[in-house]
Protein backbone atom coordinates (compact mmCIF):
# COMPACT_ATOMS: atom_id res chain seq x y z
CA UNK A 1 0.00 0.00 0.00
CA UNK A 2 1.17 3.77 -0.54
CA UNK A 3 1.83 5.77 2.68
CA UNK A 4 -1.48 7.63 1.75
CA UNK A 5 -3.28 4.67 1.55
CA UNK A 6 -2.05 3.72 4.63
CA UNK A 7 -1.84 6.92 6.60
CA UNK A 8 -5.85 7.25 5.95
CA UNK A 9 -6.36 4.14 7.06
CA UNK A 10 -5.14 5.17 10.21
CA UNK A 11 -6.55 8.22 10.85
CA UNK A 12 -10.26 6.70 9.77
CA UNK A 13 -8.98 4.18 12.70
CA UNK A 14 -8.31 6.79 15.20
CA UNK A 15 -11.45 8.76 14.46
CA UNK A 16 -13.44 5.75 14.80
CA UNK A 17 -11.95 4.61 18.02
CA UNK A 18 -10.32 7.44 20.34
CA UNK A 19 -13.32 7.10 22.82
CA UNK A 20 -11.80 3.24 23.32
CA UNK A 21 -8.09 3.89 23.36
CA UNK A 22 -5.49 6.66 24.34
CA UNK A 23 -3.72 8.78 21.67
CA UNK A 24 -0.19 9.95 21.35
CA UNK A 25 0.82 12.39 19.40
CA UNK A 26 4.26 13.93 18.18
CA UNK A 27 3.67 17.91 17.52
CA UNK A 28 6.41 19.81 16.17
CA UNK A 29 6.57 23.53 16.33
CA UNK A 30 8.89 25.86 14.77
CA UNK A 31 7.13 28.97 13.30
CA UNK A 32 9.21 31.77 14.87
CA UNK A 33 12.60 31.24 16.72
CA UNK A 34 11.58 28.37 19.15
CA UNK A 35 12.55 24.73 18.41
CA UNK A 36 9.59 22.76 20.17
CA UNK A 37 8.24 19.03 20.08
CA UNK A 38 6.49 17.57 22.26
CA UNK A 39 4.22 14.41 23.14
CA UNK A 40 0.47 14.80 24.25
CA UNK A 41 -1.83 12.36 25.06
CA UNK A 42 -5.59 12.76 24.61
CA UNK A 43 -5.26 16.88 23.90
CA UNK A 44 -4.94 17.56 27.50
CA UNK A 45 -1.91 15.68 29.25
CA UNK A 46 1.50 16.56 28.42
CA UNK A 47 3.59 13.93 28.50
CA UNK A 48 7.03 16.08 26.92
CA UNK A 49 7.20 19.83 25.95
CA UNK A 50 10.68 20.68 25.01
CA UNK A 51 11.62 24.00 23.71
CA UNK A 52 15.18 25.45 22.35
CA UNK A 53 14.96 28.96 22.11
CA UNK A 54 16.78 31.61 20.28
CA UNK A 55 16.21 34.49 22.33
CA UNK A 56 19.74 34.92 23.14
CA UNK A 57 20.86 34.98 19.64
CA UNK A 58 18.68 37.45 18.33
CA UNK A 59 19.17 39.91 20.87
CA UNK A 60 22.06 41.27 19.16
CA UNK A 61 19.91 41.70 15.64
CA UNK A 62 16.84 43.42 18.03
CA UNK A 63 14.75 40.89 16.82
CA UNK A 64 14.43 37.78 14.83
CA UNK A 65 16.33 37.42 11.10
CA UNK A 66 14.45 34.75 9.34
CA UNK A 67 17.56 32.84 7.83
CA UNK A 68 19.48 32.52 11.00
CA UNK A 69 16.06 30.98 12.47
CA UNK A 70 16.27 28.72 10.01
CA UNK A 71 19.33 27.57 10.23
CA UNK A 72 19.45 27.19 14.39
CA UNK A 73 15.99 25.26 13.96
CA UNK A 74 18.17 23.03 11.70
CA UNK A 75 20.55 22.42 14.03
CA UNK A 76 18.35 21.74 17.30
CA UNK A 77 15.71 19.22 15.53
CA UNK A 78 16.74 16.29 15.65
CA UNK A 79 18.20 16.07 19.17
CA UNK A 80 15.09 18.03 20.40
CA UNK A 81 13.12 14.85 18.86
CA UNK A 82 15.41 12.55 20.72
CA UNK A 83 14.87 14.85 24.28
CA UNK A 84 10.81 14.69 23.91
CA UNK A 85 10.69 11.21 23.40
CA UNK A 86 13.22 10.28 26.24
CA UNK A 87 10.89 12.85 28.44
CA UNK A 88 7.95 11.52 27.64
CA UNK A 89 9.39 8.15 28.21
CA UNK A 90 8.15 7.01 24.31
CA UNK A 91 9.91 5.88 21.02
CA UNK A 92 7.87 6.58 17.40
CA UNK A 93 6.46 3.38 17.63
CA UNK A 94 4.16 4.17 20.40
CA UNK A 95 3.08 7.64 18.42
CA UNK A 96 -0.35 7.36 16.61
CA UNK A 97 0.06 10.56 14.78
CA UNK A 98 2.70 13.08 13.97
CA UNK A 99 1.73 16.93 13.72
CA UNK A 100 3.11 20.24 12.93
CA UNK A 101 2.61 24.26 12.34
CA UNK A 102 2.68 24.65 8.55
CA UNK A 103 1.45 28.46 9.13
CA UNK A 104 1.36 31.02 10.17
CA UNK A 105 5.22 32.29 10.58
CA UNK A 106 8.25 32.72 8.80
CA UNK A 107 8.23 30.42 6.04
CA UNK A 108 12.08 29.32 6.16
CA UNK A 109 11.30 28.33 9.89
CA UNK A 110 8.04 26.60 9.36
CA UNK A 111 9.88 24.76 6.46
CA UNK A 112 12.43 23.01 8.72
CA UNK A 113 9.18 21.91 11.12
CA UNK A 114 7.00 20.42 8.25
CA UNK A 115 9.86 18.70 6.27
CA UNK A 116 11.18 16.77 9.52
CA UNK A 117 7.54 16.19 10.39
CA UNK A 118 6.39 14.89 6.92
CA UNK A 119 9.95 12.38 7.29
CA UNK A 120 9.02 10.99 10.61
CA UNK A 121 5.26 10.27 9.38
CA UNK A 122 6.80 8.68 5.84
CA UNK A 123 9.08 6.91 8.10
CA UNK A 124 7.42 4.96 11.05
CA UNK A 125 4.34 5.32 8.60
CA UNK A 126 1.85 7.60 10.46
CA UNK A 127 -0.93 10.07 9.69
CA UNK A 128 0.63 14.00 9.05
CA UNK A 129 -1.74 16.23 10.90
CA UNK A 130 -1.17 19.87 9.86
CA UNK A 131 -2.36 22.78 12.04
CA UNK A 132 -2.57 26.39 12.65
CA UNK A 133 -0.19 28.29 15.08
CA UNK A 134 -3.01 30.58 16.01
CA UNK A 135 -5.60 28.05 16.80
CA UNK A 136 -2.91 26.44 18.89
CA UNK A 137 -2.52 28.96 20.88
CA UNK A 138 -5.97 28.56 21.95
CA UNK A 139 -5.90 24.85 22.69
CA UNK A 140 -3.00 25.58 24.96
CA UNK A 141 -5.74 26.02 27.63
CA UNK A 142 -7.71 22.96 27.34
CA UNK A 143 -4.07 21.61 28.55
CA UNK A 144 -4.27 24.14 31.31
CA UNK A 145 -7.62 23.63 32.12
CA UNK A 146 -8.98 20.27 31.74
CA UNK A 147 -12.23 21.60 32.66
CA UNK A 148 -12.71 23.65 29.59
CA UNK A 149 -14.59 23.21 26.90
CA UNK A 150 -16.67 25.20 24.23
CA UNK A 151 -18.48 27.43 23.47
CA UNK A 152 -16.62 30.60 25.19
CA UNK A 153 -14.78 33.74 24.13
CA UNK A 154 -11.19 33.98 23.09
CA UNK A 155 -8.67 36.68 23.29
CA UNK A 156 -5.69 35.99 21.30
CA UNK A 157 -2.66 38.55 21.30
CA UNK A 158 0.64 37.69 20.34
CA UNK A 159 3.27 39.56 17.87
CA UNK A 160 1.58 38.91 14.86
CA UNK A 161 -2.56 38.55 15.98
CA UNK A 162 -4.80 40.53 18.26
CA UNK A 163 -8.49 39.60 17.78
CA UNK A 164 -11.69 38.63 20.20
CA UNK A 165 -13.29 34.85 18.58
CA UNK A 166 -16.40 32.91 20.21
CA UNK A 167 -14.77 29.89 20.25
CA UNK A 168 -18.11 28.01 19.07
CA UNK A 169 -16.96 24.36 19.32
CA UNK A 170 -13.43 22.78 18.73
CA UNK A 171 -13.15 23.50 15.17
CA UNK A 172 -15.17 26.62 14.25
CA UNK A 173 -14.56 30.23 15.97
CA UNK A 174 -16.34 33.52 14.78
CA UNK A 175 -14.50 36.92 14.61
CA UNK A 176 -16.26 39.32 16.71
CA UNK A 177 -13.04 41.74 16.46
CA UNK A 178 -9.70 41.83 15.59
CA UNK A 179 -6.62 44.39 14.58
CA UNK A 180 -7.17 46.66 11.99
CA UNK A 181 -3.24 47.74 11.54
CA UNK A 182 -0.56 46.04 14.34
CA UNK A 183 -0.57 43.61 16.42
CA UNK A 184 0.17 44.61 20.15
CA UNK A 185 2.94 42.66 20.17
CA UNK A 186 4.09 44.32 17.49
CA UNK A 187 3.29 47.45 19.24
CA UNK A 188 5.00 46.09 22.02
CA UNK A 189 8.77 44.88 20.27
CA UNK A 190 8.55 48.77 18.60
CA UNK A 191 7.90 51.18 21.61
CA UNK A 192 10.98 49.13 23.25
CA UNK A 193 13.44 49.40 20.50
CA UNK A 194 12.23 53.55 20.35
CA UNK A 195 13.04 53.84 24.08
CA UNK A 196 16.05 51.82 23.43
CA UNK A 197 15.75 48.71 25.43
CA UNK A 198 15.95 45.73 23.82
CA UNK A 199 14.34 42.76 22.66
CA UNK A 200 11.92 41.32 23.23
CA UNK A 201 9.80 44.00 23.70
CA UNK A 202 6.80 42.92 25.39
CA UNK A 203 8.67 41.50 29.15
CA UNK A 204 10.92 44.14 28.63
CA UNK A 205 7.77 47.08 28.66
CA UNK A 206 6.07 45.55 31.15
CA UNK A 207 9.07 45.11 33.84
CA UNK A 208 9.74 48.79 33.58
CA UNK A 209 6.00 49.75 33.65
CA UNK A 210 6.01 48.52 36.89
CA UNK A 211 8.43 51.17 37.82
CA UNK A 212 6.67 54.02 36.57
CA UNK A 213 3.28 56.09 37.07
CA UNK A 214 0.31 56.59 33.86
CA UNK A 215 0.84 59.62 33.97
CA UNK A 216 0.99 60.83 30.50
CA UNK A 217 -1.99 60.61 28.07
CA UNK A 218 -1.25 59.23 24.24
CA UNK A 219 -4.81 58.86 23.07
CA UNK A 220 -7.60 61.41 23.93
CA UNK A 221 -10.04 59.09 22.70
CA UNK A 222 -11.32 55.69 22.98
CA UNK A 223 -9.79 53.18 20.52
CA UNK A 224 -12.09 52.25 17.32
CA UNK A 225 -15.26 53.33 19.46
CA UNK A 226 -18.50 51.37 18.80
CA UNK A 227 -16.50 48.10 17.14
CA UNK A 228 -15.02 45.64 19.02
CA UNK A 229 -11.95 46.27 16.72
CA UNK A 230 -8.62 47.31 17.66
CA UNK A 231 -5.53 50.00 16.05
CA UNK A 232 -2.24 49.95 17.85
CA UNK A 233 -0.68 51.94 15.25
CA UNK A 234 -2.21 54.87 16.41
CA UNK A 235 -0.86 54.41 20.23
CA UNK A 236 2.51 53.41 18.63
CA UNK A 237 2.66 56.42 16.69
CA UNK A 238 1.61 58.38 19.57
CA UNK A 239 4.45 57.10 22.02
CA UNK A 240 7.05 57.35 19.11
CA UNK A 241 6.29 61.26 18.57
CA UNK A 242 6.46 61.82 22.47
CA UNK A 243 9.39 60.66 22.70
CA UNK A 244 11.18 62.45 19.57
CA UNK A 245 9.23 65.82 20.64
CA UNK A 246 11.30 65.54 24.10
CA UNK A 247 14.25 64.22 22.47
CA UNK A 248 14.28 67.05 20.32
CA UNK A 249 13.54 69.68 23.02
CA UNK A 250 16.72 68.35 24.71
CA UNK A 251 14.54 67.07 27.29
CA UNK A 252 14.73 63.62 29.24
CA UNK A 253 12.26 61.00 28.43
CA UNK A 254 10.95 59.27 31.63
CA UNK A 255 11.37 55.64 30.28
CA UNK A 256 9.34 53.95 33.14
CA UNK A 257 6.13 56.31 32.59
CA UNK A 258 6.31 56.16 28.75
CA UNK A 259 6.05 52.11 29.43
CA UNK A 260 3.75 52.37 32.27
CA UNK A 261 1.25 54.89 30.10
CA UNK A 262 1.24 53.13 26.92
CA UNK A 263 0.92 49.57 28.74
CA UNK A 264 -2.26 51.01 30.29
CA UNK A 265 -4.03 52.60 27.63
CA UNK A 266 -2.94 49.13 25.48
CA UNK A 267 -4.05 46.69 27.64
CA UNK A 268 -6.76 48.58 28.78
CA UNK A 269 -8.32 48.72 25.60
CA UNK A 270 -8.37 45.04 25.34
CA UNK A 271 -9.82 44.52 28.43
CA UNK A 272 -12.58 47.00 27.74
CA UNK A 273 -13.39 45.60 24.52
CA UNK A 274 -12.97 41.84 25.88
CA UNK A 275 -15.39 42.55 28.64
CA UNK A 276 -17.77 43.98 26.15
CA UNK A 277 -18.11 41.54 23.71
CA UNK A 278 -19.06 39.09 26.58
CA UNK A 279 -21.28 41.05 27.35
CA UNK A 280 -23.09 41.14 24.14
CA UNK A 281 -22.84 37.25 23.64
CA UNK A 282 -23.99 36.68 27.12
CA UNK A 283 -19.99 34.71 27.16
CA UNK A 284 -19.38 33.74 31.38
CA UNK A 285 -15.75 32.34 30.38
CA UNK A 286 -12.96 33.71 28.46
CA UNK A 287 -9.62 32.31 27.70
CA UNK A 288 -6.43 34.35 26.64
CA UNK A 289 -3.83 33.26 24.24
CA UNK A 290 -0.46 34.27 22.69
CA UNK A 291 2.50 35.54 24.00
CA UNK A 292 1.32 38.51 24.91
CA UNK A 293 -0.89 36.33 27.69
CA UNK A 294 2.11 36.29 29.89
CA UNK A 295 1.77 40.20 30.42
CA UNK A 296 1.53 40.58 34.08
CA UNK A 297 -0.70 43.79 33.52
CA UNK A 298 -2.95 41.97 31.25
CA UNK A 299 -3.46 39.26 33.68
CA UNK A 300 -4.10 41.41 36.60
CA UNK A 301 -6.76 44.02 35.02
CA UNK A 302 -8.54 41.36 33.13
CA UNK A 303 -9.03 38.87 36.07
CA UNK A 304 -10.20 41.49 38.33
CA UNK A 305 -12.32 43.29 35.75
CA UNK A 306 -13.91 39.24 34.99
CA UNK A 307 -14.29 39.02 38.43
CA UNK A 308 -16.68 42.50 38.62
CA UNK A 309 -18.66 41.31 36.03
CA UNK A 310 -19.32 37.37 37.01
CA UNK A 311 -16.86 36.82 33.88
CA UNK A 312 -14.19 33.33 34.47
CA UNK A 313 -10.94 34.52 32.49
CA UNK A 314 -9.09 32.00 32.04
CA UNK A 315 -4.85 31.97 31.14
CA UNK A 316 -2.17 29.52 30.42
CA UNK A 317 0.66 28.84 32.06
CA UNK A 318 3.90 30.62 31.17
CA UNK A 319 5.42 28.13 29.13
CA UNK A 320 1.96 27.89 27.01
CA UNK A 321 1.89 31.07 26.34
CA UNK A 322 5.25 31.44 24.01
CA UNK A 323 4.96 29.46 21.28
CA UNK A 324 5.42 25.70 21.86
CA UNK A 325 4.53 22.51 20.63
CA UNK A 326 2.31 21.19 23.49
CA UNK A 327 -0.47 23.55 22.19
CA UNK A 328 0.34 22.30 19.03
CA UNK A 329 -0.83 18.38 19.87
CA UNK A 330 -3.91 19.64 21.95
CA UNK A 331 -5.13 21.63 18.92
CA UNK A 332 -4.14 18.26 16.50
CA UNK A 333 -6.07 16.26 18.81
CA UNK A 334 -9.58 17.50 18.56
CA UNK A 335 -8.74 18.05 15.00
CA UNK A 336 -8.41 14.32 14.42
CA UNK A 337 -10.85 12.88 17.02
CA UNK A 338 -13.65 15.27 14.36
CA UNK A 339 -11.60 13.66 11.52
CA UNK A 340 -10.20 16.91 10.08
CA UNK A 341 -6.84 18.32 10.01
CA UNK A 342 -5.09 15.06 7.64
CA UNK A 343 -2.50 15.77 5.32
CA UNK A 344 -0.33 14.68 2.83
CA UNK A 345 3.40 14.64 1.36
CA UNK A 346 2.28 17.52 -0.54
CA UNK A 347 2.07 19.66 2.53
CA UNK A 348 3.90 22.51 2.58
CA UNK A 349 4.64 26.00 4.79
CA UNK A 350 2.13 28.47 4.26
CA UNK A 351 3.72 32.08 5.79
CA UNK A 352 0.26 34.05 5.23
CA UNK A 353 -2.33 31.42 6.76
CA UNK A 354 -5.35 33.22 7.57
CA UNK A 355 -6.91 32.56 10.98
CA UNK A 356 -9.69 30.74 9.03
CA UNK A 357 -12.53 32.17 11.02
CA UNK A 358 -16.03 32.36 10.08
CA UNK A 359 -16.85 36.33 10.66
CA UNK A 360 -19.55 36.95 13.07
CA UNK A 361 -22.09 39.01 11.34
Amino acid sequence: MRYEEIAKEKFDHLVKNWKKKDIYILAIESSCDETSIAVVKNGREVLSNVISSQIDIHKRFGGVVPEVASRNHLMAISNVLQESLDKAGKTMQDIDAVAVTYGAGLVGALMVGVTFAKSLAYAYQLPLIKVNHIKGHVSANYIAHQDLKPPFLSLIVSGGHTAIVRTKNYLQNDLIGSTVDDAIGEAYDKVSKVLGLGYPGGPIVDKMAKEGTHSITFLSHEMMPHTFNFSFSGLKTAVINYIHKLKQNGKEVPIADVCCSFQCEAVDALVHKTIAACKKYKAKTVAVAGGVAANKYLREQLTRVGEENGIRVLFPPMVLCTDNAAMIGAEAYFNVIHGQGLADMKLSACSGLNLKYSVKK
